[in-house]
């Protein structure tokens, strides 16, 4: 059986080499954390591009869209003024008749 002191001796080594084992830890687990950070801002960087292009898409559509619709009201409100003059002047064509002639 191993004397009190090679006990200890081997207890001191298996601490030491505790200790390297949580220091190589402690730099992994910053690593890891670094690496984190980096992907969390490229991540954000990311989004907020994504982000200002959608809104600038979608201003852009909806400039168009009220183009669109301006242009079709104006059609819409010309076409149902036409109907509406054709349907006075079928509606008193034969005054107009006698006043033409």
């Amino acid at each position: 059986m191993a004397t009190t002191t090679e006990r200890l001796g081997i207890v001191e080594t298996k601490v030491q080499n505790l200790d390297e084992k949580i220091d190589d830890l402690k730099i992994g687990v910053k690593d890891m954390h670094d690496c984190l950070d980096k992907t969390r801002d490229s991540l954000t960087e990311k989004l907020s591009t994504m982000y200002d292009a959608s809104c600038s898409q979608h201003k852009s559509l909806a400039e168009e869209i009220n183009a669109l619709k301006s242009q079709r009201d104006k059609w819409l409100w010309t076409a149902a003024g036409a109907i509406a003059v054709m349907g006075w002047v079928s509606g008193h064509a034969e005054t107009l008749i006698k006043f033409i002639s």
